[in-house]
């Protein structure tokens, strides 16, 4: 609560997901993916009424693209793309990395060599070329992105879970658990994970952010969600090429939305990480 910007850095993200849950019932455009075009009203511009003929107005708070389509409707409904992948993404990541991690700081010996060793595997590789390559093997599509940014960040969470392990497992709490004939899994579960929760917490928001990144600049280059769904990559795919004209706001707008998601995450890192501190 003292860290101002991890405060206010999770009001904007609760905003987020509550227009992503809410859906089409608060979007302008209520139609599927905010896609209902009418090329009498391209390019509107930020705050524009257009009046239909029957009578009824409109407002257009961000414009419209040019085929007609409600801009905002399409960044909200882009947003519930981008907070899916990235929880999506997050939770795959956790599974894995915290089953991987917990095992081979706990067990040690050949268990920790050999899960070590796959580790320093997937960290040389990097993770936007193993992303497209899982992509291209399954297709595009909206799941194999999730399916393939979750498979390919579960390294830094294996290797700060790994890490805490190792010095948990010499503490005298653990010794006594030990001493008293409890399992390891119970062990690990009821008496060393919750201990490594911290860093745990902050690595997952960073990855969040990672998550993010990732998709934005997949769907950017066609991998990932695919048209008409929108999403914030690809919209500013679709209008980058008027970033130095009158049309800017098309492309600038998605672009602020995702530095504003990697920002609130990193801040929330940040706090997370001084509250977890002694």
């Amino acid at each position: 609560m003292r860290h101002t910007p991890a405060l206010v850095s999770t009001g904007w993200i609760a905003v987020l997901i509550l227009i992503a849950l809410a859906g089409p019932s608060i979007r302008p455009d209520a139609s599927p993916n905010a896609n209902a075009q009418n090329l009498e009203r391209s390019l509107l511009e930020p705050g524009a009424t257009w009046e239909a003929s029957d009578g009824s107005a409109q407002t257009f708070w961000l414009g419209t693209d040019r085929y007609g389509r409600d801009v905002l409707s399409r960044l909200m409904a882009g947003a519930a793309i981008s907070l899916g992948v990235g929880f999506t993404a997050v939770f795959i990541s956790l599974l894995i990395g915290i089953l991987l991690g917990a095992w081979a700081g706990y067990r040690g010996g050949w268990v920790d060599a050999v899960i070590s060793w796959w580790i320093q595997v997937v960290w040389t590789l990097p993770t936007l070329l193993m992303v497209l390559a899982i992509t291209m093997a399954f297709g595009k599509g909206l799941w194999q992105v999730f399916l393939a940014i979750g498979l390919t960040m579960w390294v830094d969470v294996a290797r700060v879970v790994r890490g805490q392990f190792i010095s948990l497992r010499e503490m005298e709490f653990i010794q006594a658990a030990k001493a008293l004939g409890y399992s390891d899994l119970r062990i690990m579960l009821r008496h060393m994970l919750p201990n490594a929760s911290g860093p745990i917490t902050v690595i997952a928001a960073a990855n969040f952010a990672a998550a993010i990144l990732i998709e934005s600049g997949l769907s950017f280059l066609g991998y990932g969600a695919q048209i008409p769904i929108p999403s914030w990559g690809n919209i500013i795919q679709e209008h980058y090429h008027l970033i130095t004209g009158s049309h800017a706001w098309l492309a600038i707008a998605p672009g602020a939305l995702i530095v504003s998601v990697v920002l609130a995450f990193t801040f929330i890192g940040d706090g997370l990480r001084e509250s977890a501190e002694p």
